[in-house]
């Protein structure tokens, strides 16, 4: 099992920055990749970044350019740096990370941390 805690969600006005932050605990040996999902009403959840365990990242075309992510294996954290922030990035972040337990993977979920952001 691992556990994902999220921090750092707020509200802010356009143009402003957040920084995320995630931290797993448990048996998080076993986590691979790392990332940033968001859910907005009425619309599907969708994927904002990931980082694997190798640090190899990959970005929403929504998000790319103004938002990085960054993780620390030795300290089982994940980030996401958040720039010139949009009313249209207003929304429930959640960490997620992915496991692989004897070839059987796992997902896990971080509750959700609210980001508002203001014109």
């Amino acid at each position: 099992q691992v556990q994902l805690v999220e921090s750092g969600g707020g509200l802010v006005q356009a143009g402003d920055s957040l920084r995320l932050s995630c931290a797993a605990s448990g048996d998080t040996i076993c986590i691979t990749n790392m990332g940033w999902y968001r859910r907005t009403p009425g619309k599907e959840r969708e994927m904002v970044a990931v980082v694997t365990k190798a640090g190899s990242t990959y970005y929403a075309d929504a998000v790319k350019g103004r938002f990085t992510i960054s993780r620390d294996n030795a300290k089982g954290t994940v980030h996401l740096q958040m720039n010139s922030l949009k009313p249209e990035d207003t929304a429930v972040y959640y960490c997620t990370a992915d496991c692989v337990v004897t070839t059987t993977p796992y997902d896990y979920w971080g509750q959700g941390t609210q980001v508002t952001v203001s014109s």
